[in-house]
């Protein structure tokens, strides 16, 4: 049944350098998309709220992504549609002239950077229409982060959008012959003054991603990897677990912070997962090379309140035929059965993470043992970019025959036999190539 109140969220995709863009010299560019897509979020709680309580509707006009990755981001029971082309104004018009030709009788229309926003100023805007042709709710610089109408009308003409005169303008354009009331002025969040006005705990700047390397005598690979995982969103972290050639030496040439704990993949991991300041963990082998644009890939992925967990596709760096097939059977392992491998880059939110009970203390698949959490309180996502892992135990060993091992190790703990046992196979069929610890395909 069409409500006759209606809400119409104007919103735009969170994408890393492109959300936000004022805040990002502050923020960085996935930390404005982080608070961008957050602010959005706390925008339609209250909607939400205020439409329970008021029988109203509410939808979401957006701008880029997908409605695909708008129904993933903020739910099923938002109505996405896309914005319009054109200007502003163009825009914003169209949005009203929807939602009056399906039926609403007075229309409210709102942004996402608001958030001095409460459920009252959605009641003020509506009982104002009952005796006004318009509603505006000016900003403190000069524009207005609410209009309201209860029909189609044209007052978004000759308007210099993105100017401190876009209100003055706008009441200008109908003054004479539209009655019209201001709500209470309220401060958008644009600029870095804005944020440390309104949200100052919001105003420093840290990582969005933690990397995680473990390493064990990593000297030959792990400058590499720590280099692909440079970004101005990310901290990297090496745990050592006690080498005895020149990894720590090299990881600190680097830049990266350096903790040491004993031996043993899980240890490593949680212990730097404890220390880690970013808002997601990302488990990276010390042997396998993230690929460029990686944050926007996590940041896309976990964007989506479906997705638990994501990984990157396996690639290494063997070329052969047979490869390549057991590259397109890994990934078809983990995209149908959500079963990636820790060499594919495990990524998910610390707070996830830390619910997940973290890697469990095991001498061997402590990745899978993670995963098979994971998946059972969530979807766990595959993005489209391959990391790329060291071929140098495939080769060592033989390609068919390190799947086999591999296979082994899964189908024996699906069949409940012990981490420690199959780890003792896991070790003689390697023919002590494979420590317990070291990465898999």
């Amino acid at each position: 049944m069409q409500k006759d109140k209606r809400i119409i969220l104007f919103a735009r995709f969170p994408e890393p350098g492109k959300t936000k863009t004022r805040l990002i010299p502050a923020l960085g560019p996935a930390g404005a998309a982080d608070l961008h897509a957050r602010m959005a979020e706390q925008t339609l709680v209250k909607i939400r709220r205020f439409a329970k309580q008021h029988s109203a509707g509410f939808e979401i006009c957006f701008a880029g992504g997908s409605k695909e990755k708008i129904l993933g981001w903020l739910g099923k029971d938002v109505s996405p549609s896309p914005q319009s082309f054109g200007d502003l104004g163009l825009r914003m018009s169209t949005a009203f002239r929807r939602a009056f030709n399906q039926g609403a009788k007075q229309v409210v229309l709102v942004g996402t950077d608001i958030p001095e926003l409460t459920e009252g100023c959605f009641e003020k805007a509506f009982d104002a229409l009952a005796s006004h042709d318009v509603v505006l709710g000016p900003s403190t610089d000069g524009g207005y982060w609410l209009v309201g109408m209860k029909q189609n009308l044209n007052i978004f003409s000759g308007i210099s959008w993105g100017s401190p005169e876009v209100l003055s303008q706008t009441l200008k354009g109908f003054e004479g012959r539209l009655s019209s009331h201001l709500l209470s002025p309220l401060r958008d969040v644009d600029t870095l003054e804005d944020l440390a006005s309104i949200l100052p705990h919001e105003v420093s700047r840290r990582p969005y991603v933690s990397v995680i390397i473990p390493a064990l005598n990593e000297e030959q690979n792990l400058q590499n990897a720590i280099r692909s995982a440079e970004d101005e969103a990310a901290e990297i972290l090496v745990v050592d677990g006690g080498s005895t050639d020149a990894t720590v030496g090299r990881a600190l040439g680097t830049g990266a912070r350096v903790l040491k704990t004993g031996r043993g993949r899980a240890l490593q991991q949680n212990s730097g997962a404890k220390e880690a300041k970013g808002k997601v963990l990302l488990f990276l082998h010390a042997d396998t090379l993230l690929p460029e644009g990686y944050v926007n890939h996590v940041f896309d992925l976990l964007l989506n309140k479906k997705v638990i967990l994501g990984a990157f596709r396996f690639k290494t760096t063997l070329h052969t035929p047979l490869m390549r097939f057991f590259e397109k059977a890994v990934h078809v392992r983990s995209t149908i059965f959500q079963m990636p491998y820790g060499d594919q880059g495990l990524f998910l939110k610390k707070k996830t993470f830390q619910a997940l009970g973290g890697f469990p203390a095991t001498p061997i698949a402590e990745d899978m043992l993670l995963v098979t959490r994971a998946v059972k309180r969530g979807r766990v996502q595959i993005a489209p970019a391959a990391a790329l892992t060291s071929g140098r135990r495939w080769e060592k060993k033989g390609i068919f025959r390190t799947f086999l091992i591999n296979q082994m190790v899964v189908m024996g703990l699906a069949m409940g036999v012990s981490p420690g046992k199959l780890a003792s196979l896991y070790h003689h069929k390697a023919g002590n190539f494979f420590p317990t610890d070291e990465t898999r395909g």
